[in-house]
C-alpha cells in the first residue's frame, strides 16, 4: 500500500517521532516536497502553483477538507497563484508517519 491509500493514525505525544530511516524511504514517495527546520521542528513544505488566487482558494479548500477528515493540519499559505502546504506533527514537534501520508494525498489532490 503506497502512502497516498493510507489514513492518519490517532498521534500522541508520546508516539514516536519518524527516524532518519523512515524520513529517508517515505521521501521517496514525495519527491517534490522539501524536508525544512523551523524553530528546531522538522517540517515537509511543498509550493503548489495555479493560474490564479480561485484555483489556489479551491485547492486550499480541498486541502482543508482532507485535513478535517484525517484529523491532521497543516499549515495553508494562500496567495495568488499558489498555495504553500507544511505538514508537521504538533504533538511530536517533528514529523509522523501523518505527515508523509498527508503529504502524499496532498499531492495526489494537486493532480486530480
Amino acid at each position: 500500500m503506497t502512502l497516498k491509500q493510507e489514513h492518519c493514525e490517532a498521534c500522541r505525544a508520546d508516539a514516536p517521532a519518524a527516524s532518519q530511516a523512515e524520513i529517508g524511504a517515505w521521501r521517496d514517495e514525495i519527491p517534490d516536497w522539501k524536508l525544512i527546520e523551523e524553530e528546531g521542528v522538522q517540517k515537509l513544505e511543498r509550493q503548489f502553483s495555479f493560474p490564479d488566487f480561485v484555483a489556489a482558494m479551491a485547492f486550499t479548500g480541498k486541502v482543508a477538507a482532507l485535513a478535517e477528515a484525517e484529523g491532521h493540519h497543516p499549515a495553508l499559505l494562500t496567495e495568488w497563484g499558489k498555495v504553500t502546504v507544511t505538514w508537521w506533527s504538533h504533538k511530536l514537534r517533528g514529523l509522523h508517519r501523518n505527515d508523509f501520508i498527508c503529504a502524499a494525498r496532498t499531492d495526489a489532490l494537486a493532480n486530480d
